[in-house]
């Protein structure tokens, strides 16, 4: 293996391994280096097989409600173990697919923790040995992990990450779920669908508070109509561990209360891997947990990176190479009923200056909707009413998750509403819903 390089890329989640794939195409002698799985923290331990559990979860819900679809049958029931198998054996197969695609593309693989040790050079210790190499080039990709609490440290058995939360022995009776941001609000899905009591706690005024107010209200509705229980305005001021449960202290609007949970999730964010990789000998500069870079991922010190494709195409001075518009990068939660957007809320664009139009179209006159049978949920769509600029996109219910796309290709080709209403969308498809947001925007939906 070599030991100089023109890129060298630390961590391989989705943001390191597709860099270090585009820059091999692009040409470059390319090596990874990755301090456990290949696929990091997303394949291995975070979207991937979470999306696998909630798939389950959905399979399960769609069970109960059989006599529906003029269908009948008895004795329905999981297996725990079984679930968290098939979950397990989903990352197992696409880290292998990492590996493999690491070979077709001739890209080195590094196993061992790296640091940054001088100018255009890696120190990379694994089994207690430690090896040098050097690279023109040194892109970050270290990624994140679960943020704790002050005095809620997780402990593996009873007060879970998102790590123990992926792979339970059993299914807990009583669940506490700390914070309603994506990954407490997935989890507390999956686990309330398959028969958990569950509370959600969140210390903002409302569930899901990156989202559209209209949204997360809607979100608010539909699991309490589920069957969680959720306290917003509230903070876990202690969490006392005895006799393997957990004795909760919840403040809100003044008063306390104490109640018993046989787990807690704690989902409060993520923080960046940022210590321990010489980042401040090396003068980059670090920002509450991220690295702190421009449009191409340039940190300010000469060579070093951080993710992603953008960068590499800018370092290879790839013509049409442009820097990141991260407010076209769309946001998915895949709870039941799923949640996805794209852009600014209502309230950003507004507290922007801007002067909108909005549209709102329900999917229960949706007609391929109806015809699943989920027909909750809505489509919102947020216009500047002077240029006809999209603003924003922000929808709740059936494959939103899959659909958002189409608004983020909108707004990266900075369309406007006259080419979105001018569009024909398939029929009969969830997507119509999109058109008719759009159109009711401008006065003009039809089936409502």
């Amino acid at each position: 293996m070599a030991t100089s390089y023109d890129l060298v890329v630390v961590g391989t989640g989705p943001g390191g391994y597709v860099a270090a794939i585009r820059a091999s195409q692009l040409g470059m002698k390319t090596a990874v280096v990755e301090r456990s799985e290949l696929g990091g923290i997303c394949l291995n331990w975070g979207c991937i097989p979470t999306k696998a559990l909630l798939r389950t979860s959905e399979i399960y819900d769609h069970l109960q409600h059989l006599d529906d679809f003029g269908l009948s049958a008895s004795n329905i029931s999981f297996d725990i173990e079984k679930v968290v198998k098939r979950s397990r054996g989903v990352a197992g197969q696409l880290s292998k697919g990492v590996t493999f695609l690491m070979k077709k593309n001739k890209i080195d693989v590094i196993k061992g923790t790296a640091k940054l040790a001088g100018k255009g050079k890696l120190s990379i210790e694994a089994d207690g040995k430690t090896q040098d190499v050097t690279a023109k080039h040194i892109l970050l990709a270290t990624g994140a992990r679960a943020r704790a609490l002050p005095g809620i440290e997780p402990d593996g058995e009873v007060i879970w990450t998102y790590r123990e939360a992926m792979v339970p022995k059993t299914l807990p009776k009583k669940l506490l779920v700390i914070g309603s941001g994506a990954i407490g609000i997935e989890f507390a899905s999956f686990y309330n669908t398959m028969g958990a009591d569950v509370t959600v706690v969140e210390v903002m005024d409302r569930i899901l508070p990156v989202e559209d107010e209209d949204v997360s209200a809607f979100a608010l509705k539909a699991f309490k109509k589920q069957g969680m229980k959720i306290i917003t305005g509230a903070k876990v001021a202690k969490v006392d561990v005895a006799n393997g449960e957990a004795k909760a202290t919840i403040e809100v609007a003044g008063k306390s209360s104490t109640e018993t949970f046989d787990k807690v999730i704690l989902a409060v964010g993520i923080t960046g891997n940022v210590e321990n990789i010489g980042l401040e000998e090396a003068g980059v500069k670090v920002d509450r947990g991220h690295v702190v870079v421009d449009g191409f991922g340039r940190t300010g010190v000469d060579g070093i990176y951080a993710i992603g494709v953008a960068c590499v195409e800018k370092i290879a001075g790839v013509k049409d190479a442009h820097p990141l518009d991260t407010s076209n990068i769309p946001g998915c939660t895949y709870c039941r009923p799923q949640v996805a957007s794209v852009g600014m809320t209502e309230a950003k664009a507004k507290e922007a200056g801007h002067d909108v139009r909005t549209g709102t179209f329900p999917f229960h006159g949706n007609g391929k909707a109806i015809a699943l049978g989920e027909p909750d949920g809505f489509i919102k769509t947020v216009f500047d009413k002077k240029t006809g600029e999209l603003l924003g996109a922000h929808m709740i219910g059936p494959e939103v998750t899959e659909l958002i796309q189409g608004y983020a290709v909108a707004r990266q080709l900075e369309t406007t509403e006259a080419e979105l209403m001018q569009t024909v969308f398939p029929h009969p498809t969830l997507s119509e819903a999109m058109h008719e947001s759009v159109l009711d925007a401008y006065g003009r939906a039809i089936h409502i």
